[in-house]
């Protein structure tokens, strides 16, 4: 793993604020899901859970990757990257959690192959935030694995609360969710630049 002069260390609270702004996207997709449930069961909102929190560790990683495989030539101002990365995510989260929900409710139906299909794709969407933010991790001094297993972990937890709860919260939850992890993200950006100007 590499490590560069003068990058930011992430503490284990920036991280677990990281990892809950990281899943509050598929938290909101989740809740839309569970809504078109009429009795959604433990084990199957596990399942969702299980599904969106494995890709969402997963696209760190390979975000790190990328990010690495150029870091060495950007070290200069590697802290500039991450700002922009994560406080354009973060604006991008706002501006999604304003606008309305016109996607098909069919995407959850049980036990067809279609339905499996179009929430693998929701959760490979939801994940490229992840990616994203894997990519500024590799400027910044961090486990990248410890960071991926929390975000997977957060995810897998909050998507298996959102499948749950989604007839009840659907409408005025969701949204809310992703526009804290969007806010969330910009503080997390901001920190970042003002540590290392400070220095």
């Amino acid at each position: 793993m590499p490590t560069f002069c003068g990058a930011q260390k992430l503490n284990i609270i920036t991280l677990s604020v990281l990892s809950l702004a990281m899943s509050t996207d598929a938290f909101a997709a989740s809740i839309t899901k569970g809504s078109t449930l009429k009795n959604p069961r433990v084990l199957s909102a596990i399942k969702l859970g299980l599904l969106f929190g494995c890709i969402e560790a997963i696209a760190p990683i390979v975000g790190w990757l990328i990010g690495s495989a150029g870091a060495d030539y950007v070290e200069a101002f590697d802290h500039w990257i991450a700002f922009v990365l994560l406080v354009g995510l973060g604006v991008h989260m706002l501006l999604e959690s304003r606008k309305e929900d016109d996607d098909d409710e069919e995407e959850l139906a049980p036990n067809t192959k279609r339905s499996f299909i179009a929430t693998l794709l929701t959760a490979v969407g939801t994940s490229i935030d992840a990616m994203t933010v894997g990519i500024s991790l590799a400027f910044m001094k961090v486990n990248i694995y410890l960071a991926a297993a929390m975000i997977g972990l957060a995810t897998t937890i909050m998507v298996t609360i959102g499948a749950l709860l989604g007839n009840v919260m659907s409408g005025w939850v969701g949204k809310k969710a992703e526009a804290i992890g969007g806010v969330a993200l910009i503080f997390i950006g901001c920190g970042i630049l003002y540590s290392h100007t400070m220095a």
